[in-house]
């Protein structure tokens, strides 16, 4: 069965944005994109590059992790004021909306379903995992169904901002392993984490 992973990046105290909901990798970001990290992207998850960084870089790789990926209408907002249509072309690309009617990228998937109903769905379909890119409202209605958590912690922190899980959330403890951890020398680190049994 596939699983459905949360691969984002998070600071050192748990926000996923800044308060305004802006691209945090983007030219006003506060994300430190620095050479090791991107090439820890383009060797392990070459996949999870939108496809302009994908064609500034010259990665072609398909990827060995996903071919889906999932993302909410304010994540997907962003890459439309950045005048990109889909980010992920190389992947089948769900946008999560009730509220959009239609999308202008043609090969972007519009779902009005209930999340967590599509994603028990996607998981019994055979192929790669599934990725959960963002947002925070998406992560919070999707956080019962999360088997993996890949979070690519900054060494920043932001006192404020959106947190990885929004208020969807119900408060669910739950246990993680921890089953990889690469530690870059910029001071990133790329935490993988299971959902305990």
């Amino acid at each position: 069965m596939r699983k459905l992973v949360h691969l984002v990046a998070v600071t050192l105290d748990g926000f996923v944005a800044g308060p305004d909901g802006g691209d945090p990798t983007g030219p006003d970001g506060f994300w430190p994109i620095t050479e090791d990290y991107i090439a820890h992207l383009v060797a392990t998850y070459p996949e999870t590059l939108p496809g302009p960084a994908r064609q500034a870089l010259g990665v072609t790789a398909e990827g060995t992790c996903f071919d889906t990926v999932l993302e909410g209408r304010r994540s997907y907002g962003i890459g439309l004021a950045a005048g990109v249509d889909d980010a992920y072309p190389h992947l089948r690309h769900l946008v999560f909306s009730r509220t959009l009617t239609e999308v202008p990228g043609p090969a972007v998937e519009l779902v009005a379903d209930d999340p967590v109903a599509t994603v028990r769905r996607l998981k019994e379909e055979d192929g790669k995992d599934i990725w959960l890119v963002g947002g925070a409202e998406l992560a919070g209605s999707l956080y019962g169904e999360i088997d993996r958590l890949v979070l690519k912690v900054a060494p920043t922190t932001v006192g404020n901002g959106i947190p990885l899980f929004s208020g969807k959330a119900s408060f669910d403890p739950r246990s993680w392993s921890l089953t990889d951890h690469t530690v870059l020398g910029s001071g990133a680190l790329f935490l993988t984490y299971d959902r305990a049994a």
